[in-house]
């Protein structure tokens, strides 16, 4: 029997003259009209902007806070799996991270990742958020999905860390810059070809801070196919992913059995 799972990335468009509150209550409603579908995806700082650094410390919410309760309603609205990108939290302790929400079909908060490679040098993001620590995967019913978000896609040992814990469907919420596009899509597609395993990326669309972003929302079969790729603009990009082609891709060209060298009990 095929299994299949029905993906759709909610490529947004982040405009800083459209109010947070409006966004919000916006891609709620584009969430609820993936009703039918079995997990969608959104992108990384997409309430606030990944460039906008200034304000990281000012839209910065609790865990359960008004991004998370909108997205929780919005995914049992619409009986979907959501990876509801990332947003700016506040930890009750004080420091902020960049931190990913997944809600189930009920609107249960199931799963969360803190970003754990900042970017910026020693500037913007890597001064301003916190590290997280831990590889984080997700059970669905049929796969499981590994979690990790933007920079961390040019870190290829988090990616071997998250096959080796199981996961067959790698989820990349994104805020990439225009200037760096083929990186994208290069990136997309290694990750997928070395851990034999789908990869959904998604970014946003539109320009703030002054920085223009990619677009080009991503999804990568395990054998380096791209199945689907949007262009520059706010667009939902939906694709069906046949689950047994991991299975037969790691079994017909068994290459990660052949590994040698590991990463240690940590996985970074």
């Amino acid at each position: 029997m095929v299994v299949t799972v029905r993906v759709s990335l909610i490529q947004t468009a982040v405009d800083p003259a459209e109010p947070v509150a409006d966004r919000r209550e916006r891609v709620a409603g584009l969430v609820r009209e993936q009703r039918g579908r079995d997990l969608v995806v959104l992108p990384e700082l997409w309430h606030v902007g990944a460039f906008a650094y200034e304000s990281f410390a000012t839209e910065a919410e609790p865990l359960h806070g008004p991004t998370a309760e909108a997205m929780s309603a919005a995914a049992r609205d619409a009986g979907v799996w959501l990876h509801a990108g990332s947003i700016a939290e506040r930890d009750p302790e004080g420091p902020l991270f960049n931190t990913s929400l997944v809600f189930s079909p009920s609107g249960d908060l199931v799963r969360t990742y803190r970003k754990i490679h900042r970017f910026g040098f020693d500037r913007g993001e890597a001064v301003l958020m916190s590290a997280g620590t831990e590889i984080v995967t997700v059970p669905l019913p049929d796969t499981t999905l590994g979690l990790a978000t933007c920079y961390d896609l040019r870190f290829p040992e988090l990616f071997r860390a998250l096959v080796d814990a199981g996961a067959q469907l790698l989820v990349i919420p994104a805020g990439w810059p225009e200037r760096r596009r083929e990186h994208w899509t290069l990136l997309a597609r290694a990750r997928a070809v070395e851990n034999q395993s789908y990869v959904v990326a998604c970014g946003t669309a539109g320009t703030h801070a002054n920085v223009p972003q990619a677009g080009h929302s991503i999804v990568v079969d395990p054998w380096g196919t791209v199945l689907a790729e949007a262009g520059p603009d706010e667009e939902i990009l939906t694709v069906e992913l046949d689950l047994e082609r991991v299975t037969k891709t790691r079994e017909e060209f068994p290459a990660l059995k052949d590994r040698v060298l590991r990463t240690g009990p940590s996985g970074v």
